[in-house]
């Protein structure tokens, strides 16, 4: 007699001690996920081949996206509401207060949908909020960028053999909203808003780019002294891709509207230099952001070998290589060269088996409840 038996999914988060410890141990660590979400919406959008399914899919993602993004901003609204003692201790960390970085870089993506797809809704009543959301992303992005590095001096303990690449994540920020802006300033109808939405992103662009290369060269300095960080921290040798591709993006992104917007606003000349230089420069950054991906790989390849232990960190391999495929993309259309379409495309491929890997992992440990970890309150009682 054959007995045929039934698998009972467990409980969900079975492995907490009490439901409300997902808001206990809510972090701002789970924003990273809106931030791959978000970019995988926005290259689906850019590649070569336009078509329905592709739009459908790449707006059903910004959709999910949305729907994320305010989830995961109850969920921790709720934790300075419930667990506020507990909360601010985030602050003292060295790891996880750099997480909320992936804040305003996580609504940014949200913006930038409301650009590609809100027009299709609202027509350009969408344009208001979007433009409201973009100078409240401004704020956080920039409150971001000065106030953890003054922590870091202040408050939290650091030391050159434990850095990572996730110091970039509060200051790069800055220069997400500043590619966030270039592509908002067009849709603006008044030329004085175009034109301070524009002023206000080079500014954000300058705020970022240069303190994040500060970071990348010490980060060489570390790696060679002290070799690569521990496995757990894996994912982190891609972050520096991101501000590189970023940084290029928006200079591209800044200087393609530049000549009309500059012209408007009695600056006639000011904005054909600024196209061109942000091309170039664009390129150049481009460049060094191949550097940084062969280097991500191989350090991947030997992390690989003794195996990567799953936790959020690994949505950071996402929004780096993102950013890199809609850089490489858009040096496609611009310079009309097949090279980079086709390699932009075959990044896009990746990054969409990457998501789809990742998201399914990060949906099994958030049931079980595994993924809810707040390193900051590590050892206290519930």
């Amino acid at each position: 007699m054959s007995h045929t038996f039934i698998s009972v999914p467990r409980k969900p988060f079975s492995q907490l001690s009490h439901p409300r410890e997902v808001i206990r141990q809510f972090t701002p660590n789970w924003f990273a996920v809106t931030m791959g979400t978000g970019i995988l919406s926005a290259v689906l959008t850019q590649l070569p081949v336009h078509t329905a399914g592709l739009q459908a899919l790449a707006e059903a993602l910004w959709m999910l996206n949305i729907l994320l993004f305010l989830t995961f901003s109850i969920l921790y609204l709720a934790r300075w509401l419930m667990f506020f003692d507990e909360a601010r201790r985030v602050f003292g960390h060295s790891t996880v207060s750099m997480f909320f970085g992936t804040i305003p870089m996580g609504l940014a993506t949200v913006i930038n949908g409301l650009l590609t797809f809100g027009p299709a809704w609202r027509g350009t009543a969408i344009l208001p909020l979007a433009e409201a959301l973009w100078w409240l992303d401004v704020a956080m992005s920039v409150g971001c960028g000065v106030l953890i590095p003054f922590m870091m001096f202040t408050r939290q303990q650091h030391s050159i053999d434990q850095m990572t690449a996730v110091w970039l994540l509060p200051v790069v920020a800055a220069e997400v909203a500043a590619a966030s802006g270039g592509l908002l300033a067009p849709h603006l109808t008044d030329a004085h808003s175009q034109f301070s939405v524009l002023i206000t992103s080079y500014v954000l662009w300058a705020l970022s780019v240069p303190v994040a290369f500060s970071i990348l060269t010490i980060l060489l300095l570390r790696m060679a002294l002290h070799k690569l960080p521990h496995e757990s921290m894996a994912a982190s040798s891609w972050l520096a891709l991101g501000p590189v591709s970023t940084g290029a993006f928006g200079l591209m992104v800044l200087g393609a509207d530049s000549p009309v917007i500059f012209a408007a606003n009695a600056l006639p000349g000011v904005g054909e230099i600024a196209a061109g230089l942000g091309l170039i420069a664009g390129i150049m950054l481009w460049g060094v952001g191949v550097w940084w991906l062969l280097m991500a790989v191989l350090i991947t390849t030997r992390y690989l070998r003794n195996g990567i232990p799953f936790n959020l960190g690994w949505w950071g391999f996402t929004f780096p290589l993102g950013v890199f495929a809609l850089t490489t993309l858009k040096l496609g259309a611009v310079l009309n060269l097949g090279f980079f379409s086709v390699l932009g495309s075959l990044l896009v491929a990746g990054l969409a088996a990457l998501w789809l890997v990742i998201m399914m992992r990060t949906v099994a440990g958030a049931y079980k409840g595994a993924l809810f970890v707040s390193p900051c309150i590590a050892g206290l009682k519930p």
